[in-house]
């Protein structure tokens, strides 16, 4: 996928994490006694699915009874938990980073690629196989950096980040409902975890603030990262090697990679999302929920699934939607808001 592809290249290497015990936040305690922890959601189908299966398996003494350890979610980023038309946040960020450096830096500013992006010519950035003009873009303007000096660049972008239809900020950009369905979760003792194609780097920069979700338990897109002493200080420095992308089949191998437990509820928004789904619903010891947001609102954000406005086509997954007994989200009809703010 071409969004994918080009975040692959922003990521750096991180090992192999065990998963901590679930953390409850302020938030999470005073929704587990909130009347309606799903306000943003509509009443019907959809809502209730969601607030059967949890009671369900988080009561004890239920027949589909799951215990705490073995309550893991996983959730993907881009059109699941925030939006990506008409552009996914990083690839913004990239962009955001050509316009800042090249006028400053000659050399940078000379290269094709780089006179490509200045100029929105998205042909060109995604000629060859594996779109080559972005990756060459990738590596241009983050190949070298250290990972504080990264995080840093992204912090100082994300509150000028400006999603057409939300907020300022990449606040903005996220979805309320899918906000209250995290809180909901771990209130009732899930551990949630963002597995998402994006860079593991850009995502865990935000991950705690804006999801509630703390830096271990994002999983992404990743590429090695060295290690040396620089005038004695301790420094990785982003790499373009030993690249793992974190879409498709990748996901289960991610989420075995990083986690290690299988995942009894899974949300997702696209073709991209669906082995994850299928690895958490298909055959699952626990009982097991499957989530696509479908995004039908052309009003309060981007109707798409066939034809993406980025990538993440929504096809093969849709259609399996039903044998597999995966929920579809209605985003014109199953929620009341959209973005946060």
């Amino acid at each position: 996928m071409l969004f994918a592809g080009c975040l692959l290249l922003l990521a750096s290497c991180q090992g192999p994490a065990p998963a901590p015990a679930t953390a409850t936040t302020t938030a999470d305690t005073a929704v587990a006694a909130t009347t309606d922890p799903l306000a943003s959601w509509n009443e019907g189908p959809a809502k209730q699915a969601i607030l059967d299966f949890v009671k369900r398996t988080a009561t004890e003494g239920s027949a589909d009874f799951v215990p705490m350890p073995e309550r893991i979610a996983v959730f993907d980023n881009d059109g699941t938990l925030w939006s990506e038309a008409p552009m996914p946040p990083q690839m913004a960020f990239v962009f955001s980073e050509i316009k800042r450096r090249a006028p400053i830096e000659p050399e940078l500013a000379k290269e094709p690629m780089v006179k490509a992006a200045l100029a929105g010519d998205m042909a060109t950035l995604s000629t060859g196989e594996h779109h080559d003009g972005l990756m060459k873009l990738l590596a241009l303007t983050h190949a070298g950096m250290s990972v504080p000096d990264y995080q840093t660049t992204v912090r100082n972008w994300m509150n000028s980040f400006q999603q057409p239809k939300g907020g300022v900020g990449l606040g903005g950009a996220t979805y309320q409902p899918m906000l209250e369905l995290l809180t909901y979760l771990r209130a009732n003792g899930f551990k949630t975890f963002i597995v998402s194609g994006g860079g593991i780097d850009f995502m865990r920069v935000f991950a705690e603030e804006l999801y509630g979700i703390p830096p271990e338990q994002v999983v992404g897109s990743s590429a090695a990262a060295n290690f040396e002493l620089v005038n004695g200080v301790p420094t990785l420095t982003k790499t373009v090697e030993d690249i793992f992308l974190d879409d498709k089949a990748g996901k289960p191998a991610g989420i075995h990679r990083h986690i290690g437990r299988r995942p009894i509820f899974c949300g997702g928004n696209s073709d991209g999302d669906q082995a994850m789904l299928e690895y958490t619903t298909i055959g699952n010891p626990h009982p097991s929920f499957g989530l696509i947001v479908h995004h039908t609102d052309s009003v309060r954000e981007t109707a798409y699934d066939a034809k993406p406005p980025v990538s993440g086509t929504l096809i093969t997954a849709l259609q399996a939607a039903p044998e597999r007994g995966w929920l579809v989200v209605d985003m014109a009809k199953d929620w009341k808001v959209v973005h946060s703010r």
